[in-house]
């Protein structure tokens, strides 16, 4: 019987019966040992005592974030095998990867699946990147939508935080001027401004908008996408087609794809798997193929 180490963090405000009901299929086919976090230090200690038990994020894609970035600060992401279900407000990985939303059947997924290899990004200081980081108008969009999300989250809205905060965002939009670089080759100009730049190891952003299309967490690349729709009508017609996912086509819009980025420019803020951080005058991130191992079931691709 597989031995498991389930690592909630109750402050993150999660549906306690999804958690149960996912605990409920757990235990029916493995040894489930249960740990509560809520601070870094306290997920530290969890995984140095885990005792070789195969971890499982019961959160969203910040819980998943916290314990890769735990891992990979000890040494042991290389060696670790990781299951997910996803019990966050957004559930962008889990969304863009092919895990399975409904938390019974990610348990299962947990218990039928085969370690798959998944790829992360680490910037410049160390930090690590499981879906995505981007920055600009969406970026912005989560600052302005942390606090509206803190207050709805109790309410079980969080997940209107984001588009609340995107509108708050587009209402007053900061451009920024910025030199995008990826594998060492200039793709946008210092001195051109830009609405927003994506990097994604994952497709999806903010519940389930779709930024990075062809974004897969295994194939030893990132997705990079910089929009250039700066002026009142262009950022319209960037909206309307980002609904759509249909932003890629546009004129304004450049993609590519890489294994390492850099950004210098202009003072930007990030967000990284809805973590906010900045300001910010260069950043880069490269990356780390086949990092850790995700369980999946082959079924599962998005």
């Amino acid at each position: 019987m597989s031995r498991l180490l389930v690592i909630t963090n109750p402050s993150a405000g999660g549906d306690e019966a999804a958690l149960n009901t996912a605990l409920d299929v757990l235990r029916a086919g493995a040894d489930v040992e249960v740990a509560e976090t809520s601070s870094p230090d306290e997920l530290d200690d969890v995984l140095a005592t885990r005792d070789g038990r195969t971890v499982v994020v019961a959160g969203g894609d910040g819980s998943l974030h916290a314990v890769v970035a735990a891992l990979h600060r000890c040494g042991d992401l290389a060696e670790s095998v990781v299951g997910l279900v996803p019990l966050g407000t957004g559930n962008d990985f889990a969304r863009g990867t092919g895990v399975p939303l409904e938390p019974d059947e990610a348990a299962r997924a947990v218990l039928d699946g085969t370690p798959q290899p998944t790829d992360i990004l680490v910037a410049d200081d160390g930090e690590v990147v499981v879906n995505h980081v981007h920055m600009g108008i969406s970026a912005d969009a989560g600052r302005k939508g942390a606090d509206v999300k803190s207050v709805l989250g109790k309410f079980g809205l969080g997940k209107l935080g984001y588009p609340i905060g995107a509108l708050r965002a587009a209402l007053r939009p900061q451009v920024t001027r910025v030199r995008v670089e990826v594998d060492g080759r200039e793709v946008n100009p210092a001195q051109r401004a830009v609405l927003m730049v994506s990097v994604g190891i994952g497709p999806d952003v903010g519940g389930g908008t779709t930024l990075t299309p062809d974004a897969r967490p295994d194939d030893g690349r990132a997705d990079v996408m910089v929009s250039r729709a700066i002026g009142v009508w262009a950022r319209i017609g960037y909206a309307v087609r980002l609904g759509r996912g249909e932003h890629t086509e546009r004129a304004d819009v450049l993609t590519v794809r890489g294994r390492s980025i850099a950004l210098r420019g202009e003072e930007f803020f990030t967000s990284a798997d809805g973590e906010l951080g900045g300001p910010y005058r260069e950043r880069t991130w490269t990356v780390m193929p086949a990092a850790y191992r995700l369980l999946r079931r082959p079924s599962d691709r998005p």
